[in-house]
C-alpha cells in the first residue's frame, strides 16, 4: 500500500511553459480567499472544478487570488491566514496538486507587470460601465483605485497563461468580456499574443445567501462555512431563508423559489427529487423536515471531505503551492518576454 502524500511533488502537464499541448484546452479558474469556503462556493463551482481534474482532458490552473482580496479594507495578518485556509479547504475538496496547477497569484509577479501593460489599451469608460464595480462601490465613504481597475488585473490573470477557456457564472460574463477585447486591443496595436479565452458558462446552480438576500458570500454574513462545526452548520442550514409565501407548515411551497430545493437538486440524489416537491407542494412536509434531509445530503458529501482536511500537513500544502506558483512562472515569464518584446520594453542587454 502507498502512503505517498497527496501533496507530493510531480510533473505538471505546463513543464513546457511555451506551449498548451496540442489538442488540449487550458483551463484557468481562479477564487478570492474571503473566507473559509462556504458551501456556495463548492456546489456552485468547485465539484466542477474537481470533475475537470479528474476527466483529465484538459490542462488546468486554479488560482486563489489574494491580489483581488485587497480591493476592499482588510487585515494583513487575517488575510495570509485566509489564503492558507482556503488552499486546505480547495485540496479537501479535491483540487489535487499532483493532479493540476494550485498556486497564489501574488506569487507569480508577472499577474501584476501584465496588468499594468494591459491598462495601456484598457479605455476608461469601458472601467466605468462594470457592474460590480457599482454595486461593491456605492455607498461607501471610501473606494479605492483598486476596486476600479481589478478587471484589467482580471484579464492579466487570464490572458498571461494564454487560457483558451475559463468557467464563470453569470456575474462574471463582463469581466470576461473584457479580456477578450483586451486581446483583441493588444492584437490591433501590438501583433498576436494572447488567444481570446472562450466563457464556459457554468451549468451549476447558483446558491444564494442564507438570509434570502443576493448571493452567498462570507463578507455578507449569510453563508455556511463548508467545514462548519456540524451542529453550528445544521442550526444555520436549519434557520436558512425559504419560500416568502410559505409562512406555515399548511401553506403549500414553491420550490422553484426555494433555495432549498435548489441546493437539493444539486446534492441530493435525483430519484428523490420528485418526492421532495411533492411534500413541499402538497404542505405534507414542513420547510424544516426539508432542511433535515438536506443536512443528510450534506453530511454524506462533506463528512469524508473534514477527514480528509484533517489529515492534511499545513507545511506539505506550502511545499505544493510553492511547487504549483513555480509552474506557472515558467508559462508566465515566457508570455512576458514576448509581451515585453512587442511592446519594445526593456533593455534587451538584460537578457529578460
Amino acid at each position: 500500500m502507498s502512503h505517498k502524500s497527496p501533496l507530493a511533488h510531480t510533473l505538471s502537464p505546463f513543464d513546457d511553459a511555451r506551449a498548451t499541448p496540442r489538442g488540449r484546452a487550458r483551463v484557468l479558474s481562479g477564487i478570492q480567499p474571503t473566507g473559509e469556503l462556504h458551501i456556495g462556493n463548492w456546489l456552485g463551482a468547485v465539484r466542477t472544478w474537481v470533475a475537470q481534474i479528474e476527466a483529465d482532458v484538459e490542462d488546468t490552473l486554479f488560482c486563489i487570488v489574494d491580489a483581488h482580496a485587497i480591493t476592499v479594507p482588510y487585515e494583513p495578518a487575517d488575510l495570509q491566514a485566509r489564503i492558507e485556509g482556503f488552499a486546505l479547504d480547495l485540496v479537501a475538496c479535491g483540487l489535487d496538486p499532483e493532479k493540476t496547477t494550485l498556486f497564489v497569484q501574488s506569487d507569480v509577479r508577472e499577474h501584476t507587470e501584465l496588468a499594468w501593460y494591459l491598462a495601456s489599451v484598457t479605455p476608461y469608460g469601458d472601467l466605468g460601465r462594470m457592474t460590480q464595480f457599482k454595486e461593491k462601490g456605492e455607498g461607501k465613504d471610501f473606494v479605492s483605485t483598486a476596486l476600479f481597475t481589478y478587471p484589467v488585473l482580471m484579464s492579466a490573470d487570464i490572458l498571461l497563461y494564454k487560457a483558451t477557456v475559463v468557467p464563470v457564472g453569470d456575474d462574471q460574463v463582463q469581466h470576461l468580456e473584457l479580456a477578450r477585447e483586451t486581446a483583441r486591443r493588444f492584437a490591433h496595436r501590438f501583433g498576436p499574443v494572447f488567444p481570446e479565452p472562450q466563457p464556459r458558462l457554468s451549468s451549476a446552480p447558483r446558491i444564494m445567501g442564507i438570509d434570502g438576500d443576493g448571493k452567498m458570500s462570507k463578507s455578507k454574513g449569510n453563508a455556511i462555512s463548508l467545514f462548519e462545526d456540524k451542529d453550528a452548520f445544521w442550526n444555520k442550514l436549519r434557520g436558512a431563508f425559504t419560500d416568502p409565501q410559505r409562512l406555515k407548515k399548511s401553506d403549500p411551497g414553491r420550490p422553484e423559489v426555494c433555495n432549498i430545493y435548489t441546493m437539493h437538486k444539486a446534492l441530493t440524489p435525483s430519484d428523490k427529487h420528485a418526492e421532495i416537491r411533492d411534500n413541499c407542494t402538497g404542505a405534507k412536509w414542513g420547510c424544516v423536515d426539508c432542511k433535515k434531509l438536506l443536512f443528510e445530503s450534506f453530511e454524506r458529501e462533506l463528512v469524508p471531505l473534514r477527514t480528509k482536511r484533517e489529515a492534511l500537513s499545513a507545511g506539505k500544502l506550502r511545499e505544493a503551492l510553492g511547487d504549483g506558483a513555480s509552474k506557472a512562472r515558467k508559462i508566465a515569464a515566457e508570455t512576458m518576454r514576448e509581451v515585453r518584446d512587442v511592446m519594445g520594453l526593456g533593455s534587451r542587454a538584460a537578457g529578460l
